[in-house]
């Protein structure tokens, strides 16, 4: 990845200079060619006007060097796309390896329990069923998913039609964006790029088709009861999985849900037993009667980092990078660019990516001084410590200590820090401000209209901007606050969906409000003690955890006035780099999102799992592909990659063949969740 980012943003450099210093590329003339200019010049002026001339040879400019250069990559791209999908069949003792689905269909296993795929945030499918004018020729084609070719042809118009209305998080008026149904909603997210199609082909070897297998995709933009609201996404849900579990013998459903995809079953599991009108009226009981089994596939069910990144500046660490190499490029008013102007307007009018915030505040992510992944070693000693040691467990996981410390212990709880040195020093030096009195005092508004952008910044002036920032270090709690104040819009439209705390007494009635629904730390699971839950997830990828800001050097109105400080890096500590603090994970998905509650918020009977559903925790060590003929690799842990992953599949395909966890083998642990949980001190 850091590779293709680096070459990235090379060419985006290239393209700045083209752009911006043409007569850089051609500054040099020589004599020779200044003379043969002049002859050319007055051999053209005494040549008759009705007589034809041989062309001459046009002259090659900077700006085409650039666009021979995308070129060159764009068929080296699919070059090598080709190699990697035909050439490996005709190479001479080239073996494949072979698919899990038909080695398990050899050893005779066949398709037995109906199969749900829940598609998480990004991945399914949109197209357009109703637009503005810019959006003729539309009409049913693919705005998200499929080519992008209309990201190039018309950027803004293709923005303006994937954004929501920032007052409603619905519909803007004119405009109408759908979700692509079918097994094709997500199977691939661009040619050749996988998602599901895998994992389906897999449960096609052993019998699966559309009759017992279903892809529940739904507008992923939306709040998760907006997709109700507006689309009866979650009715369909319930009449489909109805419809399996009928038409298939009265055999339970396996459901398989995938990043954001598991809040958004979550969130369906008390939505279809509560009553009407809010609820889907299926009753208490319905999950027992109908779930065999929830396989949540990178759960992101406490939250991501990445999220708050998004909405503050619209980056990540990849972003990040290429906004320092090429710096300016893209807040260029002159082309029409602004381009991270542009998508924070939009992200700000998705609800869904506010559902992805951390969630049980300072309790699970940590204060200004401590936090689970407080003994973590860093990410270059902690893979040849998990090359070194990696073992199945049995869930004990008694003696997984590090025998590795680091120097300085990274201070993961302070989510967003104002400067390396805040991140790193003693709380009783921090200059610290109760966000409160932020969000509560009367800023000044800025003179300067930036409307157009809508990016809620607009409203805001310099002086409220740093004031912000006098406030050194933000944790799980008050970083809601900072969100409150940089956001406001946003929040106030979000919240009303979604919740980021952690519940004192479930039974108090407010619970019952489906904001709830989909914080594993506020709802209680159904009443289904048959059922088995599991989370499946990658580690071994350096994950972002926490973030070194900066206040942008650029003009306000051209720039987002926050963004991450790439300058920051670690010395002996590699837990910093480019401004990023580092933890185990998948990629996107931090360890102690995707496993705690399997580990202990679930296990057993406690006051979220009342009736003791079984839960298992099934890690995936990850390992790169070891070389372009892999593709993205059979035994990957990455976010998406994931459902290519040969072990991932051979275990969604025996427990829907009828195999329970403890023939899976129970828990797989390779990472420090077990550890990680101890130090998360809940009420269970």
């Amino acid at each position: 990845m850091d590779g293709k980012v680096r070459i990235f943003s090379s060419i985006l450099q290239f393209c700045k200079l083209c752009f911006l210093e043409p007569v850089k590329c051609s500054s040099v003339v020589t004599h020779e060619s200044f003379d043969k200019k002049q002859e050319k010049a007055v051999y053209v002026y005494d040549k008759p006007k009705h007589k034809k001339t041989s062309r001459e040879p046009k002259e090659w400019r900077c700006i085409d060097n650039c666009f021979w250069i995308i070129g060159c990559l764009c068929i080296t791209w699919w070059l090598l796309l080709f190699l990697c999908n035909f050439l490996p069949a005709i190479l001479p003792g080239f073996k494949l390896a072979e698919l899990p689905g038909s080695r398990l269909k050899n050893e005779g296993l066949n398709a037995h329990h109906p199969v749900v795929l829940v598609p998480g945030i990004v991945t399914g499918g949109l197209e357009l069923w109703e637009g503005k004018p810019c959006s003729k020729g539309l009409f049913r084609k693919r705005l998200w998913g499929g080519s992008f070719a209309e990201l190039f042809k018309r950027p803004l118009c293709w923005l303006e039609h994937l954004s929501l209305d920032n007052e409603t998080g619905l519909d803007p008026p004119g405009i109408r964006v759908r979700a692509v149904t079918g097994l094709v909603a997500a199977d691939y997210f661009a040619h050749g790029y996988f998602v599901w199609a895998n994992l389906i082909e897999n449960l096609a070897k052993i019998g699966y088709e559309q009759k017992n297998m279903y892809m529940a995709s739904y507008d992923w933009r939306l709040s998760f009861q907006n997709t109700e609201i507006r689309d009866q996404s979650l009715s369909r849900l319930k009449r489909k999985i109805e419809l399996l579990y009928v038409t298939n013998g009265n055999k339970k459903v396996v459901v398989v849900p995938h990043s954001m995809g598991v809040n958004y079953f979550l969130h369906f599991l008390k939505w279809v037993e509560a009553p009407p009108p809010v609820g889907g009226a299926g009753g208490l009981g319905w999950c027992a009667k109908h779930i065999k089994a929830i396989m949540n596939i990178g759960p992101a069910f406490l939250g991501v980092p990445k999220a708050v990144a998004n909405i503050l500046s619209a980056e990540g660490k990849d972003v990040a990078f290429i906004r320092a190499m090429a710096p300016g490029l893209f807040d260029l008013e002159t082309f029409g660019f602004q381009t991270f102007q542009h998508v924070m307007r939009v992200f700000r009018t998705w609800d869904s990516v506010i559902s992805l915030l951390p969630k049980g505040g300072e309790t699970v992510w940590g204060d200004l001084n401590r936090s689970p992944e407080e003994e973590n070693v860093c990410h270059s000693a902690k893979t040849q410590y998990l090359h070194s040691s990696s073992k199945e467990s049995n869930g004990n996981d008694t003696d997984t200590r590090r025998s590795i410390q680091e120097k300085e212990l990274a201070k993961y709880g302070r989510l967003v820090s104002f400067g390396k040195v805040a991140s790193e020093i003693p709380s009783s030096q921090l200059s610290l401000i109760d966000p409160k009195e932020i969000l509560y005092e009367n800023a000044p508004i800025s003179s300067t209209s930036c409307e157009e952008l809508m990016t809620e910044y607009d409203g805001m002036s310099q002086e409220s901007i740093k004031r912000v920032t006098e406030n050194k270090a933000y944790t799980a709690r008050t970083l809601i606050d900072l969100l409150r104040f940089v956001a406001p819009k946003t929040m106030q439209r979000a919240e009303s969906h979604f919740s980021h705390g952690l519940a004192d007494n479930l039974e108090d009635p407010k619970y019952s409000h489906y904001k709830y629904w989909s914080n594993p730390l506020e709802t209680m699971l159904p009443d289904a003690p048959d059922m088995e839950i599991f989370c499946s997830y990658g580690v071994g990828i350096p994950t972002e955890r926490s973030y070194v800001y900066k206040i942008s050097p650029s003009d306000r109105c051209k720039s987002i006035p926050l963004q991450i400080d790439i300058s920051a890096d670690g010395s002996d500590n590699d837990c910093l780099s480019g401004g990023v603090y580092f933890v185990d994970g998948d990629e996107s998905v931090p360890v102690v999102s995707a496993g705690f509650m399997c580990a202990k918020g679930w296990r057993g009977k406690t006051r979220f799992n009342p009736s003791g559903i079984a839960t298992y925790i099934r890690e995936y060590q990850h390992k790169p592909p070891a070389s372009l003929l892999e593709g993205r690799g059979t035994e990957s842990g990455a976010h998406v990659d994931i459902l290519g992953n040969f072990a991932l599949i051979e275990d969604v395909l025996r427990v829907a063949a009828g195999a329970s966890g403890t023939e899976l083998g129970g828990d797989r642990v390779y990472s420090g969740i077990m550890e990680m949980s101890k130090q998360i001190n809940i009420q269970l």
